[in-house]
């Protein structure tokens, strides 16, 4: 009920950049980095079937790859990780601001803000997983500690009315090459996303005209329906930040690596997360728990993560 194996169209066109072979060979190694299972195994779509790919335009197209991945809803994701750890015995404070930490010899005194007012708890240690506030979470730690160099790269999302029934699009921006997915979202169509660099307060990201002008653009360039879209017919639109290495060049080619920054090497403190996708939060919770278990208590473990279900309900 969390994630849903999804048909994903790659369409070539004679303009596209990345041709037939090349994604071919991507492809493969995706299914043998998947250990082969019958899911992984990619195919191209026969011509006959290209009238039913919900209205792609099919003029100069070469080839249509498609293969299977998994599709999640974040918000429902996250609620139902929480909703796991508290079952496990985790304590969570919602909402609520970390007003400041302070370091001592082995431990750091956290103070956070509620509602019902300001509390204090002594902890072994701080895992800073802010995201984009991961830079300012960072700076209200006593005495400082190291921040990277990184910057916030906005990626936004349109919405509009109509939904494919075919499954997910993986097309290429006419005006830039930049991967754009088109994909069902609760009966409409969800288009995203961008990549443009943000200054500022992270609570006040908001998509840009610019960039929802740049999806009705992509969108009506490969999808028939679309065709007379207007910008004003966008039923809604979202906008995220993700943090990237600071560096000059499009923000399409920087590392999408997770960075794990400890307050010292031995015994840390502090342990902020840089980066990382929603995808590998498991695989990132074990390499952070893999950092700062030697600043924890023994402790007999309650359950394995890697086989531990998830619910979406209460």
């Amino acid at each position: 009920d969390l994630v849903h194996l999804v048909p994903f169209h790659l369409p070539v066109y004679r303009e596209t950049r990345r041709r037939p072979w090349q994604l071919r060979v991507g492809l493969s190694l995706y299914a043998l980095l998947g250990g082969l299972h019958r899911e992984l195994r990619f195919e191209s779509v026969p011509r006959r079937e290209w009238s039913r790919l919900d209205g792609l335009v099919t003029r100069d197209l070469v080839a249509v790859l498609r293969y299977l991945d998994g599709q999640t809803d974040d918000a429902a994701l996250t609620t139902a990780i929480m909703r796991s750890a508290q079952a496990l015995g985790a304590e969570l404070a919602l909402p609520a601001e970390l007003f400041a930490a302070d370091l001592v010899d082995d431990a750091v005194m956290v103070r956070y803000v509620q509602a019902s007012g300001q509390h204090e708890v002594e902890a072994r240690v701080l895992v800073n997983a802010a995201g984009p506030w991961a830079c300012e979470v960072a700076q209200r730690v006593s005495p400082g500690i190291a921040v990277p160099a990184v910057e916030l790269v906005q990626g936004s999302h349109i919405i509009v009315s109509g939904e494919p029934r075919q499954g997910i699009y993986y097309v290429e921006s006419p005006r830039d090459g930049r991967a754009v997915f088109v994909m069902p979202w609760r009966g409409n169509t969800l288009v995203g996303t961008t990549e443009t660099r943000f200054r500022g307060d992270p609570d006040q990201a908001h998509p840009l005209a610019a960039e929802r002008h740049y999806l009705v653009s992509v969108l009506k360039h490969y999808f028939v329906q679309h065709a007379s879209l207007d910008a004003r017919q966008v039923i809604d639109s979202f906008t995220g930040l993700r943090i990237l290495p600071a560096g000059e060049g499009h923000a399409f080619h920087r590392s999408r690596e997770t960075h794990l920054v400890t307050d010292r090497p031995i015994r840390p403190r502090v342990l902020s997360i840089y980066g990382g996708k929603l995808t590998g939060y498991r695989a990132t919770a074990q390499q952070v728990y893999s950092r700062i278990a030697a600043s924890l208590p023994a402790r007999a473990p309650r359950a394995d993560t890697r086989s531990l279900k998830l619910s979406a309900h209460d």
